[in-house]
């Protein structure tokens, strides 16, 4: 069965099955090719007739990633120039007042989209919320900053399509004064941004931050550093022009190469301090503080101006570092005489190492180094995050997801909670294992709907007691400022502290 909405450029029908309706791959910009590709989003062109919306749409450039990663969690690409897409799941398109959630996916700004299976939004549909996804661009077309042009692209795509949502989205029974904003990783990052952003005020009411960091930015300086070594790695001038000429596989191309050149060779004088420092190991092409968009790394954005904050959920899974560290490779690298070494790297002392040690008294070297990077890059951003908000007297929600994947060495690693906040866990069994646990599927889901709905996702708020939800088996339950001792020790002994 068909269902038929007007939104900005035309008509698109979508897909009427089991009482949600489904609107895939509308285009909520034009398409950012050639020159375009490095300039700000521009509205869409309008289309004749009613647009057929059922699958879903391109998705910009980006390799797949490596194997060990793709076991678990799969790639994404489909080609096509309308890569700024969204797709919509309403329970009810003639209908009004519905809350609204509008998700942002990772992959480290380079990898990712909206067509993967663990992000369908059938059962938040199903559920009564209006489930919003989007792509954006990434890597080079998003975050390369490319003498002459606009820097922060894919943030502002994200904007645009907020923009858009407020514009159309009660053409799908949703309330545009009832919007969430959440998204996981560089998703979970983008959200942040946004709060920080004083060009995103008034376009969502609450957020959600999975495994996030308000600290990975880049200085403007830095970022042209990286733009100049992909231009002499292509042979050209760094300018707009000669960028936009390249086609999507020579961007993809030099796109991974710098990025290993970056991991191998991270010298501060070639790239860039806070490209180095900042890009945590893992980001090449990352948000910039442009004075515009963003004014200054996030979680100081935040803290300094209380009025920026939101109602917020935010939280991390207990062993993030892992997804990094055991299916690459990497630990077995780490052994108790290169821990030191592998720590420094993060800008961490290793007498951290021995708080964390002490309280893993049978954990591996490897163990330890996931552990603390773990709290580092995630954890702690995310209390920062939620003390900010909750000193502004708005609630923050804090959670850490622990239930450990049944594969071996993942533990409860990063992407861990998203197919349970979906409830998808059926399509996830490669990070998951099989049969995982319906009813903390059933739980974790709920709590996002709640938020959604009314503002309460069912647990205690952060202030004044640091509450965190522990989300488990055989039961969840919540615990006052958890580990407490490792957090103060990291702060005392990381150059981030």
């Amino acid at each position: 069965m068909e269902t038929i909405v007007s939104v900005t450029g035309g008509k698109v029908r979508g897909r009427l099955d089991g009482g949600v309706s489904s609107f895939l791959g509308i285009p909520y910009a034009a398409p950012p090719v050639g020159p375009a590709r490095f300039d700000v989003p521009r509205p869409v062109r309008e289309w004749e007739g009613v647009r057929a919306a059922v699958e879903f749409g391109p998705t910009c450039v980006q390799s797949p990633y490596p194997a060990p990663i793709h076991a678990l969690i799969g790639s994404d690409g489909i080609p096509g120039d309308e890569y700024l897409n969204l797709n919509v799941w309403t329970p009810d398109a003639g209908g009004s007042g519905l809350p609204v959630l509008v998700w942002i996916h990772g992959g480290a700004f380079v990898r990712g989209s909206n067509a993967r299976a663990i992000y369908d939004g059938t059962a938040f549909a199903r559920d009564g919320v209006v489930l919003v996804s989007i792509n954006y661009r990434l890597g080079i077309s998003g975050f390369a900053a490319v003498p002459g042009a606009p820097l922060n692209r894919g943030l502002r795509d994200q904007i645009f399509a907020l923009q858009w949502v407020q514009e159309n989205i009660a053409g799908f029974g949703g309330d545009p004064g009832n919007v969430t904003v959440f998204g996981e990783s560089a998703g979970g990052m983008s959200v942040v941004d946004l709060i920080a952003s004083p060009a995103a005020r008034g376009l969502f009411r609450r957020a959600i931050a999975q495994s996030a960091n308000g600290s990975a930015v880049a200085e403007a300086d830095d970022a042209r550093k990286v733009a100049e070594n992909l231009a002499t790695t292509l042979g050209i001038a760094p300018t707009v022009e000669e960028f936009g000429v390249l086609e999507p596989e020579q961007l993809r191309t030099v796109q991974d190469s710098v990025a290993l050149e970056l991991m191998t060779d991270p010298d501060p004088a070639r790239w860039g301090a806070t490209i180095i420092r900042n890009g945590l190991g893992v980001l090449s092409f990352f948000p910039v503080i442009d004075g515009e968009l963003l004014t200054g790394r996030p979680t100081d954005v935040i803290a300094a101006q209380p009025d920026r904050t939101v109602p917020l959920i935010t939280g991390w899974t207990a062993e993030e570092f892992r997804f990094f560290t055991f299916p690459t490779g990497l630990a077995a690298g780490i052994t108790a005489d290169t821990l030191p070494l592998a720590l420094a790297r993060y800008g961490v002392d290793a007498a951290v190492a021995e708080r964390y040690a002490a309280n893993r008294p049978h954990a591996s070297a490897a163990d330890v180094f996931a552990a603390v990077v773990t709290d580092l890059v995630f954890r702690d951003d995310a209390v920062r995050l939620a003390e900010s908000t909750a000193a502004a007297g708005n609630p923050a929600y804090v959670y850490e997801f622990a239930w450990r994947s049944t594969l071996p060495d993942l533990g409860a690693c990063h992407v861990m909670e998203v197919p349970f906040v979906f409830d998808r866990i059926a399509h996830a069994h490669t990070l998951t294992g099989p049969n995982p646990p319906q009813r903390l599927a059933d739980e974790v889901h709920r709590a996002w709907v709640r938020f959604a709905t009314h503002g309460d996702p069912g647990w205690s708020r952060y202030a004044p007691t640091h509450t965190v939800r522990i989300f488990d088996t055989p039961e969840s339950h919540e615990v006052a400022d958890p580990q407490a001792d490792e957090l103060r020790a990291l702060r005392r002994g990381s150059a981030h502290g």
